[in-house]
């Protein structure tokens, strides 16, 4: 085995008995990266050079007994995520150039632990998509097959775990953006709550929504990492003063008593691929094996799902957007005239989707709409919560598909927006009611293409899919398919 294709698991184990080091494990992902990142476009920034001088400390730090769940470890980080010194573009003309003068509570946690950071990865420009298609630099390809979409918003987090160029990728989530592209890329994705996770430092696309989270190669390696990262933030308004718990302790084996909740309208949903109804229903049959209560729960609101969501998210986004004005910090277009300015700036410096979203989100929030669209749409999200609230009551957590169609072909949906947002349909309520989900490889296709399950608690209540997805794993072995690029 070569030491990228590690698990944080074993790096760890490997590390801290002093098997390897962790200039020799960031070397080995340098060669990876060097081999297969022109095949696949997932890295925006590359930071080498640095990242040996932390692989450097991390093995002095290992050497003097520190113990932590990431020291030593390469991870790479979304292109939302800022970084003191090192470019952060958002994947957007507008960002091209602006580096961070500070770093995010995120990255803080990262650097303290002592893991080691490789680059910057591909996204859609601002995390508006699902098929990191929208990135102003490059087209991100899925390692399975790179005439196909990896998923997005974080398609380029995504594929470093699944193409073995990083043990771990940071993302965000606003509407899925993690979930379903470690579906499409076959890998584990977990969305935390809203709130365990520090936000403070995360460029915001939809500020209600949006939440960091890690991509890595197991359930374990998850659990892991959120050691590092679920914390309670000053620095962040929303981060919530939650216990934090050792997430490694939910791995326990044994599903006996436990309900899981099979959603009516997600399994009854019109279009989906019959591949995946299939191995989600083998994925029901392993949990029952493992002793799991199989219950049937119902979230009536469930339609109004995406066109609550397409009017909150782009609302938000163009109010957290307009801070980009050619002003303060990023491109700008000089022209002789402030409003013009301001015109050409905007014009240019953002893409199709983006502009398509801002103009849609300004229309929701002008004088006479604001009720009939923004303030309706959150009185859908209070239903949607109040309808896990209730599911709940009746399961412990709830199982369903993380997508409703396999990873679809380069340009087939660029233009038409509609479907590529109902890409998204399954993933989308738990960032409306705030709940944690996490997608695990479950299958795949005859085409030889990854299919997630999709798990989701009540708030706050990681272990329990921590716990679901880990006695999941420890039966399948899914988890550890790689494809060959």
């Amino acid at each position: 085995m070569k030491l990228y294709e590690l698990s944080v698991a074993d790096a760890r184990q490997k590390l801290d008995n002093k098997e390897i080091s962790s200039v020799e494990l960031t070397k080995s992902v340098f060669e990876r990266i060097d081999e297969v990142e022109p095949k696949l476009d997932a890295f925006i920034t590359i930071c080498k050079e640095s990242a040996l001088k932390e692989a450097e400390l991390a093995d002095k730090m290992i050497s003097e007994g520190k113990k932590t769940p990431l020291l030593g470890i390469p991870v790479s980080l979304k292109d939302l995520i800022c970084t003191n010194g090192v470019r952060t573009t958002c994947a957007s003309k507008i960002l091209e150039n602006f580096i961070p003068p500070y770093d995010a509570t995120l990255v803080e946690a990262l650097k303290k632990d002592g893991a080691v950071i490789t680059g910057k990865v591909n996204m859609d420009e601002f995390a508006m998509g699902s098929s990191t298609e929208n990135s102003a630099f490059k087209i991100t390809k899925n390692p399975w097959d790179t005439k196909r979409i990896p998923g997005g918003s974080s398609g380029g987090s995504a594929v470093c775990v699944a193409a073995d160029m990083s043990l771990v990728s940071f993302g965000s989530d606003t509407g899925g953006s993690i979930r379903q592209p470690a579906s499409h890329c076959g890998v584990t994705g977990l969305k935390p709550s809203y709130g365990r996770v520090s936000r403070y430092g995360l460029v915001a696309f939809a500020s209600s929504l949006d939440q960091i989270g890690p991509f890595t190669k197991t359930v374990e390696d998850a659990a892991m990492v959120m050691n590092t990262i679920g914390f309670f933030d000053p620095k962040d308004s929303t981060s919530f003063p939650a216990d934090t718990p050792d997430y490694t302790s939910f791995l326990e084996k044994g599903m006996k008593g436990v309900k899981v909740g099979i959603i009516k309208e997600y399994i009854d949903a019109q279009g989906i691929d019959p591949e995946i109804a299939g191995a989600i229903n083998k994925s029901v049959d392993v949990f029952k094996s493992l002793g799991a209560e199989i219950v049937e729960v119902s979230l009536p609101n469930t339609k109004y799902a995406v066109p609550a969501y397409y009017v909150i998210a782009p609302s938000e986004a163009s109010s957290n957007l307009a801070r980009y004005d050619g002003v303060r910090f990023g491109t700008r277009v000089e022209t002789p005239e402030l409003i013009e300015m301001y015109k050409e700036t905007r014009s240019k410096g953002f893409g199709a989707e983006v502009k398509r979203r801002i103009i849609i989100g300004t229309y929701a929030l002008s004088a006479g709409y604001y009720d009939a669209y923004y303030g309706q749409a959150q009185k859908v999200r209070t239903l949607i919560a109040d309808d896990f609230k209730k599911a709940f009551e009746k399961a412990d957590i709830l199982l369903s598909p993380v997508t409703p169609e396999p990873p679809f072909k380069l340009g087939e949906k660029t233009d038409d927006p509609l479907t590529m947002y109902l890409s998204d349909i399954f993933t989308i309520s738990a960032n409306l009611a705030g709940i944690p989900g996490i997608s695990v490889p479950c299958g795949l296709t005859k085409n030889n293409l990854p299919i997630g399950l999709q798990l989701m608690a009540p708030s706050f209540e990681e272990g329990r899919i921590l716990k679901a997805g880990y006695n999941f794993q420890c039966e399948t072995d899914f988890h550890k398919k790689r494809p060959v690029i």
